[in-house]
């Protein structure tokens, strides 16, 4: 288990707890809650996790003065929650590159997919082409923190080809991990294509394992889709879910000591 001189643990434990002392006053121990995006990207910034900035768009204008602050191009998104999974209704639009362009293409988002106000659209940087894949971790009741990896789309949500490991996570598990997937082909290259940067994305893995198991209070961490280029990788989005961890009496260990 890699140590990173950039992670602030002391002060992510502390945004931590001023985040479930404003967000959870009434809730009780083990129910969870969302943090708010930009709480959420803070928090995950003291980890190293950096997530490509959005910029709302309710309207025209307010999407031209986004584009014009990150720099064209950028892709136009909906972020409604029923059109998250379904890229086939075309609710995100890429390599937009200019202003003229941009406001077509808000038009024809809103005439055929909804108001602004249903579908929530955001301004993006673009970011090098990739693979898309999707970074996670989770509770489960009996395993404890579990750290969880796929490509974007149909091959983990259709065909589950999701693999899973036990937080913490070694340098060594997250390698297997990575190319435990039926579809890890495609980030080495498969018939000729350029391969990715596993090594980031093995970085990033390890550094959610980390945050997960530093803090018991983040008992979910959804980072979709995480693009993996030749050189680095992009984190477009991300949610946070945090409470306040239950009495337990269980204070062993999730695994065996290895010797």
């Amino acid at each position: 288990m890699p140590e990173y001189d950039d992670i602030q643990e002391a002060q992510a434990g502390a945004d931590i707890e001023r985040l479930l002392d404003r967000l959870t006053p009434d809730t009780p121990s083990g129910r969870s809650v969302p943090v708010p995006p930009q709480d959420a990207e803070a928090l995950l910034a003291r980890y190293g996790i950096h997530t490509l900035p959005v910029l709302p768009a309710p309207d025209p204008d307010t999407a031209v003065r986004a584009a014009a602050r990150l720099g064209y191009p950028v892709a136009l998104k909906t972020t409604a929650p029923h059109l998250r999974h379904r890229p086939d209704l075309g609710g995100v639009r890429l390599d937009i590159g200019g202003e003229a362009e941009l406001r077509r293409t808000y038009a024809e988002l809103t005439d055929f997919l909804g108001s602004p106000e249903e579908l929530r659209p955001v301004v993006q940087s673009m970011v090098p082409r990739g693979v898309d894949t999707v970074v996670r971790a989770a509770i489960d009741p009996a395993a404890g923190a579990v750290l969880s990896f796929g490509l974007a789309g149909a091959p983990s949500q259709l065909l589950g080809d999701i693999a899973h490991r036990l937080i913490p996570a070694t340098d060594r598990e997250v390698a297997e991990q990575i190319r435990s997937i039926r579809a890890a082909p495609l980030l080495f290259g498969w018939r000729g294509s350029q391969p990715v940067d596993t090594a980031a994305l093995a970085e990033l893995l390890l550094r959610v394992s980390r945050l997960v198991d530093d803090h018991p209070e983040v008992v979910g961490v959804d980072l979709e889709p995480v693009v993996v280029a030749a050189h680095g990788l992009s984190v477009l989005g991300a949610t946070v879910r945090l409470a306040r961890p239950p009495a337990t009496t269980d204070l062993g260990p999730r695994r065996l000591p290895v010797y």
